[in-house]
């Protein structure tokens, strides 16, 4: 094809393309004359982007802690996207489903081996500085992992093991979230009563969850597996990228976070070992205590007994 043919073409599909959503294409090509060109700074949004960075205090460590956050939101949010694919994919493909699967692992895969920025990254005497004008905010806060709970398994498997077998796919979402194992960490173990963090959070976020909740109930990860043809859930390439998101997300990712907060909580002598939420955070995060499973199915009886048990306690 010649050059001319070539750009008639083009016009061609332009103009069907404008025809369908009742456009006129002349206004809309002429529009192409005053456009100004996109530069990498417009498109990535840079300045935007690198203003975002609000220090509390004058340490320097603490942009450290605030950039380092703020990319694992980032991450998060790119994790949701790719999940929404998934979910939103009808009569949905084994290769499709695993190459999907394989991007999400790897988004937690990098957060997991990032943790070093902020084991190591840091000074004690700075961090135990910073973190008091950081209370009672907490990292136990962030919606957009609750969201990736929400999407990637039923509720069930997200409800607090004392209270998991007076629970099933019935029961209303209400209830349901009221019984979430992080509502342990927000909560005062004695009298029940929810705490500021908690409180906050839930004014924050607890009608968009609802929603999310209930969305997902019959699209989150797990049930698009057990929507797939019977030979398709047995396909060993997607059950093990199921297996690796399970343990990637509910032990290594968990238990990297949790090992650095004892560095700075416990083992620097320089602080009390309290959260800056006011959390039970070692029982909260550590996968042996709440035994955060997204895929219970795809795990023998003996790797359920043991999970999170060969990790460090």
């Amino acid at each position: 094809m010649n050059p001319t043919d070539h750009s008639e073409a083009i016009l061609k599909e332009i103009g069907l393309k404008f025809q369908a959503i009742n456009q006129k294409t002349d206004v809309q090509l002429e529009g192409l004359l005053w456009a100004k060109p996109i530069t990498y700074w417009d498109y990535i949004q840079t300045d935007a982007l690198l203003n975002l960075q609000i220090q509390r205090t004058t340490l320097p460590d603490e942009m450290v802690f605030i950039m380092y956050h703020q990319v694992n939101e980032l991450i998060f949010k790119m994790i949701l996207w790719e999940i929404d694919q998934i979910a939103e994919t009808e009569n949905i493909q084994v290769d499709f489903f695993s190459e999907r699967l394989s991007r999400i692992t790897r988004y937690f895969d990098m957060l997991t081996n990032s943790f070093s920025i902020m084991e190591n990254g840091m000074e004690v005497d700075q961090y135990m500085k910073f973190r008091n004008t950081l209370t009672p905010a907490s990292g136990f806060q962030s919606a957009q992992y609750r969201m990736i709970e929400f999407a990637s398994t039923d509720v069930i498997n997200l409800t607090d093991r004392r209270y998991k077998a007076n629970f099933d796919e019935n029961t209303d979402l209400e209830t349901s979230f009221e019984h979430l194992y992080w509502q342990a960490a927000g909560k005062d173990y004695h009298t029940g009563e929810k705490s500021y963090l908690l409180n906050e959070f839930e004014k924050k976020y607890k009608e968009q969850f609802l929603r999310q909740m209930a969305s997902f109930k019959t699209k989150n990860l797990w049930q698009k597996f057990i929507q797939l043809p019977i030979q398709d859930q047995q396909n060993p390439e997607l059950i093990a990228a199921m297996r690796h998101y399970d343990k990637t997300v509910n032990i290594t990712w968990v238990m990297q976070h949790l090992n650095t907060a004892r560095k700075y909580i416990l083992e620097s002598g320089k602080g009390n070992g309290e959260a800056t939420g006011g959390s039970d955070w070692q029982k909260y995060m550590h996968p042996k205590y709440q035994r955060r499973i997204f895929f219970p199915k795809l795990w023998t009886e003996e790797e359920l007994s043991n999970w999170g048990n060969e990790t460090e306690v």
